[in-house]
């Protein structure tokens, strides 16, 4: 592993998707800042990037406190130069219209888009003095359609969408990449295996390419910050060869 002088923020570490972003990021060399709401659950995340040789300081965030943000990505920073923050917060969940409570779409619309903005922003301020970086951020089907019980998941992840194509259209001349990654999927996490069981019957999982690995949704990140000046993406959609779409 050759050492970067350079910092990667991962703004919703969980166990799956955001966690293999953070091992994809400290195996390239990276400094890894990663958060999550309860940071003691970044524990196994911890030892296994350690274990592998990598760096990662890990800590209790709530992306949506502007506070929080603004110390967190500061301090990414000031340990090593900020080059890439992925927004990594989901919120999905699902009611139907009339039981969608003020609370619930408030609530997701903070998770899923207000604080993507506040990342965005924030890592913006720090890039820009750098001369250049990448901001990412994760999206989903319900970026681009709503589906039905989807009103508030499906209203924060459109917002998300707008947040990031605006910026990207801003900083894209000032060398910041700024990309949108549609996961077109479900991703094989435990929620979503026992959504699936719930839904399709105990052989819902018999098919090992139904769900996307969530390293392949790192590795799909990965791609994005490869990408030269001259060819830059700013929205992917990713989806495993046998999806239906």
């Amino acid at each position: 592993m050759q050492k970067r002088n350079a910092t990667a923020a991962v703004i919703g570490a969980g166990d799956f998707i955001g966690g293999e972003i953070a091992k994809k990021f400290a195996a390239e060399g990276f400094t890894v800042f990663a958060g999550r709401r309860n940071g003691e659950k970044l524990a196994p995340l911890v030892k296994d990037i350690e274990a592998a040789g990598g760096e990662i300081h890990a800590r209790s965030l709530d992306a949506r406190k502007e506070d929080e943000i603004i110390s967190f990505l500061n301090d990414a920073d000031k340990h090593a130069p900020l080059e890439v923050c992925i927004f990594n917060i989901g919120a999905n969940v699902n009611f139907p219209i009339l039981e969608t409570t003020e609370r619930v779409f408030r609530k997701v619309w903070e998770m899923a888009c207000y604080s993507g903005f506040l990342a965005g922003r924030e890592a913006a301020r720090l890039m820009l003095p750098h001369g250049g970086g990448n901001i990412f951020f994760t999206g989903a089907t319900a970026s681009l359609r709503g589906g039905s019980g989807y009103a508030a998941f499906a209203s924060a992840k459109f917002g998300l969408r707008a947040v990031a194509q605006a910026m990207a259209r801003e900083l894209g001349p000032k060398n910041i990449h700024v990309a949108h990654l549609i996961i077109d999927s479900g991703v094989d996490t435990e929620w979503v295996r026992q959504r699936r069981l719930e839904a399709l019957g105990p052989n819902a999982l018999d098919d090992p390419d139904a769900l996307m690995p969530p390293s392949s949704v790192a590795a799909s990140y990965w791609q994005l910050y490869q990408q030269p000046k001259s060819a830059w993406t700013f929205e992917m959609e990713i989806r495993p060869f046998g999806e239906k779409w």
